[in-house]
């Protein structure tokens, strides 16, 4: 895995800005692998490197926004536009405050997608030792079998690593509905084209026990109190 700057890090997974990262960092305030960290320029491998940030202090006179989006093919999970990629998921969402996306579907990829300024449930989620269930709806061209699916469950090897077991249900001749417990890049395209059914569909309906329900395409919503405290669990 290639190393990148903390600042970076932090900016991708949407815990601060990567000015706002260095501010934390000069404070004090972002552990790796429990020890503070007292440079700036440091690196990190981010499948490896536990980082930690004391979210106190910078909350404190913060609004905490947690909002669910249905993502529509075509938007980047980005908080910035380029030429390549002119349409960002914040694009969809009109509110004062400044939120970010708690980890990321490509850009084809449509469904839920968990939108905050909560740097502490950003990491809950997205750090890999949470182990956090992830749960899609997969549309394939042709039916799958069974072999298959039992290889999907079984965990399937990436780049010489092999992906944690995962749970299938068959919903119809061509369809699945899989869940994680990890989020490689593009994880789910990549394991069923592994086992010989590339994707024609996906959609992401569920993160922990937050569900995408029927909120229609492109839409948003604030998450209620409840489901908030479900996410900290």
């Amino acid at each position: 895995m290639e190393l990148i700057r903390l600042n970076k890090y932090l900016s991708q997974q949407g815990i601060a800005s990567r000015r706002e990262s260095d501010r934390l960092i000069e404070k004090g305030l972002v552990k790796v692998n429990g020890e503070v960290v007292e440079g700036m320029g440091v690196k990190i491998d981010p499948e490896r490197d536990e980082v930690e940030v004391d979210s106190i202090q910078m909350q404190a006179e913060k609004k905490l926004v947690y909002l669910a989006l249905n993502k529509p093919k075509g938007y980047v999970c980005s908080v910035k536009a380029t030429q390549q990629d002119p349409k960002i998921v914040l694009d969809l969402i009109d509110i004062p405050e400044r939120i970010y996306p708690v980890g990321r579907l490509d850009k084809e990829t449509t469904g839920l997608l968990l939108l905050t300024n909560d740097g502490t449930l950003v990491n809950q989620i997205i750090h890999p030792s949470s182990e956090s269930e992830k749960e899609y709806e997969v549309t394939f061209s042709v039916q799958i079998p069974m072999g298959a699916i039992r290889k999907l469950e079984a965990g399937v090897k990436l780049a010489g690593e092999t992906t944690l077991p995962t749970t299938v249900k068959k919903v119809g001749p061509a369809k699945i509905r899989i869940t994680l417990k990890e989020g490689k890049n593009r994880q789910v395209r990549r394991i069923c084209q592994k086992v010989g059914f590339p994707v024609k569909n996906l959609k992401r309906v569920r993160i922990k026990g937050l569900e995408l329900g029927d909120l229609p395409l492109g839409r948003w919503r604030h998450l209620s109190e409840e489901e908030v405290k479900f996410l900290k669990k």
